[in-house]
């Protein structure tokens, strides 16, 4: 029996990772601190940015108007003025970009005060210029100034990274009044804080939650049995370069869903294993496998995400 595509989940799930990574955003939204937060590249940094700020937004209701909390947003990419940065936060706010900016950059400050504003979140802060980190100084100074009354906006600067360098470090690094200033303002217990992948047991606990979300595709669903050889596969050194021993939650998705996909379309009522082995070959061994597109191969791509791998890739 064979069936159409798996209707797939996108949705939030509370891993480990997130717990960690949402208690850190939550005490700088507390506490108002400063933080540099890294985390692997696909780890789930901005699903949960997103989670937490609907969250916040949620408890805070609608009586007496909008309130954003949390406000996030993502660092600007190739556009390094600070109106690039101030666009994005004041469409954050839910209001437009028209104007000019030197006129609406000081209108932003009132509308943090007005919306509630308590945290910023900047996602993909590796990728701030100089010009925005000395804007988000100027908009903590200026607010703090004018608005005495209001307690200091909490700061979290979101950043990918690997290994031991942290993204920047080397800036606020720096001996200029500037950056010591900025470096002044960071938490002094936590400046600079890295957020850890999944354990081999955390895996487990992901593969239980998936588990139910897909029960109802599969009523006979176990994936916790392959927790063992998932995570070996997992940290495999294609995709743990560093060793860490951590599987990072973008590459666990794209096995279980992969193989979930394939089993699917051929009726099967649990995972099977050829389906996991293979997807874990197409993942490591074979990612960097380039496929030829030509005339009549249209629909190749879509007919292999649902029937499952050829037959050169299945495991023997």
């Amino acid at each position: 029996m064979t069936r159409s595509a798996l209707p797939l989940f996108d949705g939030f799930i509370e891993t480990p990772f997130e717990r960690r990574f949402q208690g850190l955003l939550r005490q700088a939204w507390r506490a108002h601190r400063w933080h540099v937060i890294v985390a692997e590249p696909g780890s789930g940094k901005t699903m949960g940015i997103g989670d937490l700020r609907d969250e916040a937004s949620r408890q805070a209701g609608t009586i007496g108007g909008r309130r954003y909390p949390v406000l996030a947003v993502t660092a600007p990419k190739n556009d390094p003025r600070e109106a690039a940065l101030g666009n994005f936060l004041l469409t954050a706010l839910g209001l437009g970009a028209r104007g000019r900016w030197s006129e609406r950059k000081y209108l932003l400050f009132e509308l943090l005060v007005q919306y509630g504003v308590e945290c910023l979140i900047i996602d993909d802060a590796h990728d701030l210029s100089m010009p925005h980190l000395i804007f988000l100084k100027e908009l903590t100074d200026q607010l703090q100034l004018a608005f005495p009354s209001q307690t200091p906006l909490g700061l979290c600067l979101v950043a990918a990274g690997r290994g031991a360098a942290i993204p920047l470090k080397d800036v606020f690094d720096q001996p200029e009044t500037m950056w010591m200033q900025f470096r002044r303002r960071l938490d002094h217990l936590h400046p600079y804080c890295r957020i850890a992948s999944q354990t081999e047991g955390e895996v487990r606990d992901i593969l239980l939650a998936l588990e139910r979300i897909y029960r109802p595709s599969f009523p006979e669903l176990n994936l916790q049995q392959w927790t063992g050889s998932m995570y070996t596969w997992l940290t495999h050194p294609l995709l743990d370069p560093q060793k860490s021993g951590r599987v990072i939650m973008d590459h666990l998705m794209k096995l279980a869903t992969t193989a979930l996909q394939w089993s699917y379309f051929r009726g099967e009522r649990n995972v099977t294993p050829k389906y996991l082995e293979a997807a874990a070959e197409a993942l490591t061994l074979r990612q960097d496998t380039i496929h030829l597109i030509d005339a009549g191969s249209g629909n190749e791509d879509a007919n292999d995400r649902k029937e499952g791998p050829s037959s050169e890739s299945n495991p023997k």
